[in-house]
């Protein structure tokens, strides 16, 4: 009997995936820590030993990990059937979840450094697993972004020499007023891992990766490492986070523009990704950091849900992802685009889906805090555009005109359906779930009727923005008749120009100038190559003297006579 590697493996991890979330049910239940120290190594007097913590956090977040890892894996089962290289693929997904488990229970510098470095590195191993030039930048992209986090954290594991150990937990109450720049180095590596401004152009050109993959890493893997580290430091912060709030909402609010311009089907979700990735750190440095992570856990289910129906359709249109080449796909893919509508109304945050008992909670606490009018519009505005691309996104896909080709083969999967039937139940029940567990008591907030309806007139004023943008004539289209905005905001504020050939054009410029100047200028000539042309001539000339010739001993003969005669 032939045994499946994907079956076995997408198994396994469910298991343990379901095993260690309900262990983490347990440890929040009976507020159980469980610290272990274990030596692997001992020589003398010097012992190597590796820490793990297991609590209710950890706990939790690995099992909704290893359970979009399961379902993604039986998902890859069928779209990467036909690959050559399956086999190869399959192990690398496997190593890159266990990456994200060292990452996850490390309460070591030292080992949060090798769960950290081994998801750039194998990361970009997915990101060229397509072996063609357009991916080959696109990791090279992704990985010498993601090696700016690492360099924090190698200068953050130097600078906790000061304090005695890498454990970072014994000092998660320290107020020392060296603690800023420890802390200051962890958001520069939660930020560059989770794309924020001004790292946030490798995000979109990661998605040259196979989508299941892509389907991990922006649910619940790479880019959401950022994100949790800084919730696991989040003691460390004693100082006021006015620039960085302002970062992640720039960073919310440029990736909702740039998505609704946008007409590749992948880096629209992408660019949702960042767009949540924004809300998660703003609210975080609101003061607010298990909303976050609550956020952060209903949104890997329904992300990683809206990336495995998105891979479908782009695997039944012939590998297009351009969404004006889909249409009418709902009369197709029934099912598929059934999941596909549930997980894109929880990303939009519709009441008792599982995206708005975060999103809800969010928003509230934002109006409950003291900030200024401008992030309070910025954080609306931003709720409005996600709907506004949500709705753009299923208008072209669903629904508007006959632009499919007539010869494609639609097929259902029923593996892939599987895979994505626990996703959307997920979808509609972890919101409330994980909010019952998560919080021991309910928040209840309350506001005068016009605050508490604002959210849901922002995402209405939103839908109607998205249809209005994908409107079906031509001449009436908006982002034709003003081209340098859309462009400029369908480019991310020009943000991969300036992370890629802006660098180094001006390097390359500057380094043929010096080229001609130095190396091939007059210098070179008459100073670097003079002592090399001058021993050539006389070595030219010796040789010709050395060579016997009759007529030149004659002449030598000759004229020392003179010189004696005389």
């Amino acid at each position: 009997m032939k045994i499946s590697l994907y079956m076995l493996g997408g198994q396994l991890l469910l298991i343990i995936g379901i095993s260690l979330f309900l262990l983490g049910l347990f440890f929040l239940n009976n507020e159980v820590y469980l610290f272990l120290d274990w030596e692997f190594f001992s020589l003398n007097s010097c012992t190597m030993t590796m820490s793990f913590i297991f609590d209710w956090m950890s706990l939790m977040f690995m099992g909704c990990v290893l359970l979009i890892s399961s379902m993604v894996i039986f998902y890859s089962k069928s779209y990467m059937n036909s690959d050559v290289y399956n086999v190869r693929f399959f192990f690398l997904v496997c190593l890159f979840v266990l990456s994200m488990m060292l990452m996850i229970i490390s309460p070591n510098l030292i080992s949060i450094l090798l769960g950290w470095d081994g998801l750039g590195l194998i990361s970009y191993g997915l990101v060229i697993y397509f072996q063609n030039y357009k991916s080959y930048s696109a990791g090279m992209l992704t990985i010498l972004t993601n090696r700016l986090g690492d360099v924090a954290i190698l200068i953050s594991i130097a600078w906790m020499l000061n304090l005695g150990s890498w454990h970072f937990i014994f000092y998660s109450k320290l107020s020392d007023s060296w603690s800023i720049y420890l802390f200051l180095l962890i958001i520069l590596a939660g930020f560059t891992k989770s794309a924020q401004i001004p790292f946030s152009s490798w995000l979109p050109a990661a998605m040259a990766a196979p989508t299941p993959v892509s389907a991990l890493v922006h649910s619940s893997t790479l880019v959401t490492a950022g994100v949790y580290l800084i919730i696991r430091f989040y003691n460390l912060f004693n100082f006021d986070s006015w620039f960085f709030l302002m970062i992640g909402m720039m960073t919310m609010f440029m990736a909702g523009l740039g998505a609704s311009f946008e007409y590749d089907l992948k880096k629209i979700i992408a660019l949702s990704t960042l767009s949540q990735l924004g809300l998660m750190m703003s609210i975080l440095f609101l003061g607010f950091p298990m909303v976050s992570f609550f956020h952060l856990l209903t949104h890997a289910f329904f992300k990683a849900l809206l990336f495995l129906c998105a891979g479908l359709m782009i695997h039944c249109m012939s590998d297009s992802q351009d969404i004006r080449h889909m249409g009418v796909m709902v009369s197709q893919l029934p099912v598929t685009c059934c999941c596909f509508c549930v997980s894109n109304l929880s990303l939009c945050g519709i009441p008792f889906l599982a995206g708005f008992y975060s999103k809800d909670m969010i928003m509230e606490l934002m109006m409950t805090d003291y900030f200024n009018f401008f992030v309070f519009i910025i954080f609306f505005v931003s709720i409005g555009l996600t709907v506004s691309y949500t709705f753009r996104l299923v208008y072209y896909c669903l629904s508007f005109n006959m632009n499919c080709y007539s010869c494609q083969s639609y097929f259902e999967d029923s593996l892939m359906n599987k895979s994505m039937f626990l996703l959307t139940f997920l979808s509609v029940c972890s919101g409330s779930m994980l909010g019952w567990l998560i919080f021991s008591s309910p928040s209840l907030l309350v506001f005068p009727i016009e605050l508490k309806l604002m959210p849901v007139f922002f995402s209405i004023i939103g839908g109607w923005l998205g249809y209005e943008l994908s409107f079906t004539s031509f001449e009436s289209l908006y982002t034709m008749r003003l081209y340098f905005i859309s462009f400029f905001m369908g480019s991310m504020w020009f943000m991969p120009m300036f992370s890629t050939y802006f660098i180094y054009s001006q390097t390359l410029n500057s380094s043929k100038v010096l080229i001609e100047s130095m190396d091939g200028g007059w210098g070179e000539y008459f100073i670097s190559k003079s002592w090399y042309s001058f021993f050539s001539l006389a070595g030219q000339k010796f040789s010709f003297f050395g060579e016997n010739n009759i007529k030149l001993l004659m002449l030598s003969f000759f004229l020392i006579a003179l010189l004696l005669i005389i």
